[in-house]
């Protein structure tokens, strides 16, 4: 079955053309059943084929299919690469991408882009199973823009509203200053190593880069930069919390299975080259825990309950950094594995409550959900238990992981510190939501109307997020093989119990109102650190001074388009001279005997000078 490995990107490529050409001629109930038929049909073949390579003894098995581009010394194909990393991959997108399709039947059934809808979802996944499952860094590149060109397309899905375009463009914009510098290191790394192949290239930069020399730490900044884009991390993850306008299968789509993890997937993929550049990895561990405790602090002073989650991946995602940075490069997909179940059931979940609440996002007029939405309400708090890392659900064992290894790194420890930090932030930000949305006083009134297509992937994903961490993926020899770090006595009851005390702080604010957080946001100093949190740590206000108001400034300067001028100052010169020349073409013989005689003079003349 190893040989049929490309029918598993085809497949949802396939949904999406016939999605598409079919537009307005498909009867509407066969498009979720095309929709996530072909999603769910490559689940079942990757599960397939993954059971065949874990069964067999070959550590990597690659599938070359054709050509592509051949122009003198370089050469790129369509071909795929299976390993322990591909795998784990594959089984996430193909799995948890099928989960969210078979949601969005129900969620999306009465919207008028429901075939519109599915083509984008199904062209989604398959850029991300092409990204994943690339031999060469052309192919993954592909998907890598794919995924970028889908995520606009859905996140301005609803582009009636002007809004869900400014957030798609924002996305798209500043994805692309991250894959302005991904591209750039592809031609350094094609210039120096003369293969984009990532097997070879890997091999050539091992033997001929010395570790800590200018071309690989040039190298893995630039192909960090694209990694900081698409996994939205500091200084570019700004455009994530606005990317929450589209349909919330969107949100979960590019949040647990497609999208930001592509940044951890291509630095845990190109470890090698990474490793030859120790300050970029160190750089990659720093910005992943000052993300991560932005991102959570931010989260904390949300009022939208898809933006507190949209905080909340970013933090996550920024543990996944931390742990790439600090060498335990398993941690880091495990993490991304668990993250992918329980963030996609939060999200999943939130759809639910705002379907039931008819597209209602705010957390402080809800209240009361946990008796009249009791689906919702279990599965949100399952969610909310693996993402605070409480022990016995999938994110305990992966966070658990990360923080060891960071505290064993050199030096590490103040990384251990923030990570710690920001599980007690995920445990008060996220049970804060918890209180407020579901125990709180009830305000709107609301019913649990879900259906077989939303409640069974609820479900599942529920036990995934319990269960999932048990039995991880074994990734060697894909990524190093890191004996798990033993923490001291003293780190390990602080990493045991900052979850806890996340809680309890929530319980103390927001369930018995022990503590008052409106009297701390009425200080001036709890009202300035509140804005200040609220707004993204004024990110956003800085690219606009710096960015956005001198290119405005500039366009409304340059309205008349001075390129427009010199254009037509062409076309003045050559009327001009046309004019001229066509004054000369008079009739007149002794006129144009004249000219050819000075001609000829003329001619004679500097024949005898030079």
């Amino acid at each position: 079955m190893l040989d049929k490995l490309w029918l598993v990107p085809l497949l949802p490529l396939a949904g999406f053309l016939i999605l598409v050409v079919s537009q307005g001629k498909l009867d509407r109930r066969w498009v979720p059943w095309i929709g996530a038929g072909a999603v769910g049909l490559a689940a079942v073949l990757a599960g397939v084929i993954g059971y065949q390579f874990l069964t067999g003894s070959q550590p990597a098995y690659r599938l070359p299919l054709w050509s592509w581009v051949r122009v003198a010394d370089f050469t790129a194909g369509f071909g795929l690469y299976l390993d322990a990393l591909s795998l784990n991959m594959m089984l996430v997108v193909s799995g948890v991408g099928f989960l969210i399709h078979l949601y969005s039947a129900g969620f999306m059934a009465d919207d008028p882009g429901y075939g519109r809808f599915f083509a984008y979802m199904n062209l989604f996944v398959a850029a991300m199973l092409t990204l994943v499952l690339a031999d060469n860094l052309v192919l993954l590149y592909l998907g890598w823009e794919g995924v970028g060109l889908c995520s606009y397309l859905l996140i301005g899905f609803w582009y009636d509203n002007p809004q869900n375009g400014a957030a798609a463009r924002k996305a798209f914009l500043m994805t692309r200053a991250g894959d302005t510098a991904f591209i750039v290191g592809l031609f350094l790394l094609f210039a120096q190593l003369g293969s984009l192949d990532i097997q070879t290239l890997l091999q050539q930069a091992g033997s001929t880069w010395p570790s800590g020399s200018e071309l690989p730490v040039l190298a893995s900044a630039l192909l960090l930069g694209g990694a900081l884009g698409k996994s939205a991390q500091l200084p570019l993850q700004t455009w994530l919390p606005d990317a929450m306008a589209g349909p919330t299968p969107v949100s979960a789509l590019i949040h647990a299975a497609t999208m930001v993890t592509a940044g951890v997937y291509l630095i845990a993929r190109l470890h090698g080259l990474f490793e030859l550049a120790p300050e970029v990895l160190h750089a990659v561990a720093v910005i992943g825990a000052v993300t991560l405790l932005m991102a959570g602090c931010t989260a904390l002073t949300q009022r939208d309950i898809k933006r507190i989650l949209a905080y909340s991946t970013i933090s996550q995602i920024g543990y996944m950094f931390l742990a790439l940075g600090v060498g335990a490069y398993g941690a880091a997909i495990f993490h991304l594995t668990t993250h992918a179940f329980f963030k996609a059931l939060l999200f999943l979940a939130a759809g639910a409550v705002i379907h039931s609440y008819h597209h209602e996002h705010d957390i402080f007029r809800m209240g009361g959900l946990r008796e009249r939405l009791p689906v919702a309400f279990w599965t949100f708090l399952i969610g909310s238990a693996a993402l605070t890392a409480l022990p016995f659900t999938s994110g305990y064992y992966s966070k658990h992981e990360i923080l060891s290894a960071a505290a064993a790194a050199p030096g590490g420890l103040w990384l251990w510190g923030a990570g710690t930090l920001g599980a007690l932030l995920t445990g008060l930000y996220i049970f804060r939501l918890v209180f407020v949305a579901f125990f709180g006083p009830t305000n709107l009134r609301g019913s649990e109307q879900l259906g077989f297509s939303m409640t069974a992937p609820l479900v599942v994903l529920g036990a995934l997020a319990i269960f999932g961490g048990l039995f991880p993926m074994p990734l060697s020899p894909a990524l190093p093989s890191l004996r798990p770090a033993e923490l001291p006595t003293g780190l390990e009851w602080v990493t045991e119990l900052a979850p806890f005390l996340g809680i309890a702080l929530a319980v103390a604010f927001y369930l018995t109102h022990t503590w008052s957080a409106e009297q701390l946001v009425r200080t001036d100093w709890g009202s300035a650190l509140q804005r200040y949190w609220a707004s993204g740590w004024g990110l956003d206000w800085l690219y606009g001074l710096l960015l956005i108001q001198p290119f405005r400034w500039l366009a409304e300067a340059n309205r008349a388009d001075v390129l427009d001028d010199l254009y037509q100052g062409v076309a003045a010169a050559s009327r001009f001279g046309h004019r001229a020349l066509a004054a000369t073409q008079n009739g007149r013989l002794r006129w144009y005997a004249a000219g050819l005689a000075s001609g000829a003079l003329l001619a004679i003349a500097l024949g005898i000078l030079s």
